[in-house]
């Protein structure tokens, strides 16, 4: 009889591949049964040794490979046969990736489980689009809500009300389809319709769409921008600072607004514009080891020797972008 296997269930983060940890990573290049999510990049799945086994088990409107169920019996399955398995997950799996579900049903089933936390698109993505989701003057709050309920909800959860009373930043997952909707409630509920707010789609991947509009005039520009999930909605003052800062955001570039339409929303091919190819961690070098972390004393405070990474990271190229590097980036 084998040994007992373990679970990790990992963060992919937001869509391109460099924002993965380097824990993340490790974990993908150490698999034995790789589980993995639509919105999760190919590039990471690529990183799993050839002999893992693969599995897709993404999810869309109307739409499973996998049951959730089906899901936890596979992940505890391979578990059981020793196997080490990870289970791949976009964004963070503890935001509405359904991440406590799994950890639960392995916990129940006395399978050794760890969660590998990623960044979460309801950070990256305003954040590669230029969007502070705080700051300092006009937002010293965020909240992170779900535009799609589970329908089998006897009531819904989301006090849309109180939303639209908070002052603060609201980051909307999953919501374009009922943006419409989103925006009707807000409003009734005190939100200002001249509100700042933008709808950013695939964001930062290479083929990232931003619509920023008015609270009460975005639905109708997403519609026209013919924009499509998986996208999310940010509302508030923040989304003012994007004219001045989607020139530095994420490796991007800024729009250029051509005379006749309207600069607000994004032209394709998108303007966020790759550094290169490839992470230096996405290549088939693995990282070294880092250097002994040795412990030295400074001013009677304990510190840790900085982590100096491998060679390649330490001579990465300058960021820059160009025309070939905006229409050359793959469509993760």
């Amino acid at each position: 009889m084998s040994a007992m296997g373990k679970v990790s269930i990992v963060g992919a983060g937001p869509g391109d591949p460099e924002l993965i940890t380097v824990r993340a990573l490790a974990r993908i290049r150490t698999a034995e049964v790789l589980v993995y999510d639509r919105l999760v990049n190919p590039e990471l799945v690529a990183e799993a040794p050839p002999s893992a086994e693969r599995v897709f088990s993404g999810k869309a409107r109307g739409f499973a490979a996998l049951e959730q169920h089906e899901i936890e019996a596979l992940l505890i399955a391979r578990a059981l046969a020793g196997k080490h398995v990870v289970r791949l997950k976009g964004g963070d799996p503890y935001v509405f990736g359904r991440g406590g579900e799994e950890v639960a049903s392995l916990v129940a089933a006395g399978i050794q489980v760890e969660v590998v936390p990623g960044v979460s698109s309801a950070l990256a993505a305003p954040a590669s689009a230029g969007i502070p989701v705080t700051h300092r003057k006009l937002s010293s709050s965020l909240t992170i809500v779900t535009g799609h309920e589970d329908p089998t909800k006897p009531e819904a959860a989301v006090d849309w009300d109180w939303l639209a009373a908070s002052h603060g930043t609201l980051v909307i997952l999953m919501g374009l389809s009922q943006l419409s909707g989103i925006r009707d409630r807000l409003i009734a509920g005190g939100r200002s319709p001249e509100t700042p707010a933008a709808a950013i789609a695939n964001g930062t991947r290479p083929d990232q769409r931003v619509v920023s509009a008015t609270l009460s005039e975005l639905p109708e520009m997403v519609a026209a921008a013919q924009l499509a999930a998986p996208a999310l909605i940010v509302v508030g003052d923040v989304v003012r600072y994007r004219e001045l800062l989607a020139p530095s955001a994420l490796n991007g570039m800024p729009v250029m607004a051509v005379q006749g339409e309207d600069s607000r929303v994004e032209p394709e091919p998108a303007v966020f514009a790759r550094v290169g190819s490839l992470s230096p961690y996405l290549v088939s070098e693995r990282p070294r080891e880092p250097d002994n972390p040795a412990r030295w004393r400074d001013g009677g405070r304990p510190r840790r020797r900085p982590y100096r990474g491998h060679p390649i990271m330490r001579h990465q190229e300058p960021l820059g972008w160009s025309q070939a590097g905006i229409h050359g980036g793959s469509n993760g």
